[in-house]
């Protein structure tokens, strides 16, 4: 498993696709949150916070991991390589698992910068150090569970075809559904209880509530179920991939 991982990790900057998506991630953070002036513009908020940046990184994350995951398993079905890592002695468990932990690391990787973004605003605040790094920490907590489950989305998508074209539109679609689509349903209903209700089946609203600072063992245990019920479905397909 270990050895898949690697070579799964070391597969994106062997090639440019790694070096590519960090620099699109940045770039793309860095231009709607210092440069382009708009809703997400930290300097034309004027408040010292990183709040825009997690109400940005969603959006960039749900392209971004389809992006990264599409190659996983619809790769290896096209290049008729998959056959070859179903017979090594590895379970299909920990093929997927390597699988998933490689795409994960990468995003992980692409994040770790962004932590310059936290000196930055503590400078730039009236009184320089006055930044809440509890909610902070807590916002880039809710990123990697929210990472961890696009991963596992993005994962089981690319075992269901060898066209990687499809794996990331999929991908994206059911990202996007399981972020907003409960929220556009609330808005239908003029119960507030209902709404409330309806929103809880939606990643939004656990991402916000450990954004702020709040560790609810309810908002992990929806990450953490979700995450694991795409990666048990992934698992599931390639098996059977390998029975057929």
């Amino acid at each position: 498993m270990t050895a898949i991982f690697i070579k799964e990790l070391q597969s994106f900057f062997h090639s440019s696709t790694g070096y590519l998506i960090l620099f699109i991630f940045l770039t793309m953070n860095g231009l709607f949150l210092w440069v382009f002036p708009g809703a997400f513009n930290i300097l034309d908020s004027g408040f010292a916070d990183l709040s825009n940046f997690f109400l940005l990184a969603p959006w960039v994350f749900l392209f971004l991991i389809p992006a990264i995951t599409m190659r996983s398993f619809s790769e290896e079905k096209k290049l008729g390589t998959l056959e070859l890592l179903l017979i090594k002695p590895i379970s299909k468990e920990k093929l997927v698992l390597a699988k998933f932990l490689g795409a994960f690391m990468l995003c992980v990787l692409a994040l770790l910068p962004t932590l310059l973004y936290i000196v930055a605003i503590s400078e730039l605040g009236i009184t320089r150090g006055n930044i809440d790094l509890g909610v902070v920490m807590g916002s880039y907590f809710g990123t990697l569970f929210l990472i961890a489950l696009y991963t596992a989305i993005g994962i089981f998508c690319s075992t269901l075809s060898p066209n990687q074209i499809f794996a990331f539109i999929l991908g994206g679609l059911l990202c996007f559904l399981l972020l907003y689509l409960p929220d556009m349903l609330a808005g239908l209903f003029p119960d507030g209880t209902t709404q409330q209700s309806i929103k809880t089946f939606g990643a939004r609203i656990h991402f916000d509530s450990i954004g702020k600072g709040i560790l609810d063992t309810r908002d992990m245990v929806y990450f953490l179920s979700l995450t694991l019920f795409f990666l048990y479905l992934a698992m599931l397909w390639i098996k059977n991939s390998g029975e057929k």
